[in-house]
């Protein structure tokens, strides 16, 4: 099977914002569909080893901000290549505010958000899907919404040229120097699995 083919299929980049307490947290998620809309009903899938996983689940709610074209990559980086388990990824972050459900959603990089209510949860093994009733939606501005393609094509700094033989990450390019990698590797930056390095010479 080649796996390159999971990646003609066409996905958005979200960030997922969720609170427990006074901890506010979000990550990186491609994985946001509508899928009713009557009731309006969206799912989103979450890696459980994500911060962001744990809160929603605990509190049923969460606010998905769609990332428009406009979006740097100092975005991805403070949403999805550190765990807010460690770090406060709102500090010193200047581009968000507060929806009338109280969690946060960008205010700058987003053309829209949704505010949501979990209705259902099932297990997915290394996920859990939410299906959720969309509670508030609004408008930022007109610029397109990122695709994967182009968050690669146009965002993600290209790999520098190097001579290191092992894996390289598709997702973030971190390296990893070996000749086998292991198939149960998750990548340290991005947290990806095997399936998502490629061979370097």
């Amino acid at each position: 099977m080649n796996q390159a083919a999971m990646f003609q299929l066409s996905y958005g980049l979200f960030v997922l914002s969720a609170k427990k307490g006074q901890k506010e947290n979000a990550c990186i998620v491609n994985t946001v569909q509508q899928v009713t809309t009557t009731p309006n009903r969206i799912t989103v899938a979450v890696n459980k080893g994500n911060y962001t996983h744990d809160m929603i689940l605990e509190t049923g709610e969460f606010n998905v901000s769609i990332l428009s074209e406009e979006t740097p990559f100092e975005v991805f980086q403070r949403f999805g290549f550190q765990s807010g388990r460690d770090v406060d990824k709102f500090a010193d972050c200047d581009y968000y505010t507060k929806a009338e459900n109280g969690f946060v959603y960008l205010s700058k990089y987003a053309n829209a958000y949704i505010s949501a209510k979990v209705v259902a949860t099932y297990d997915l093994g290394t996920h859990t899907l939410f299906i959720a009733d969309v509670t508030d939606a609004e408008v930022l501005s007109k610029i397109p919404s990122v695709t994967y393609t182009y968050y690669h094509q146009n965002i993600k700094p290209k790999p520098e040229q190097t001579k290191a033989k092992g894996w390289r990450c598709k997702i973030c390019g971190y390296v990893y120097e070996g000749e086998e990698l292991p198939s149960d590797f998750v990548c340290p930056i991005c947290k990806h699995g095997a399936a998502d390095f490629e061979r370097i010479e």
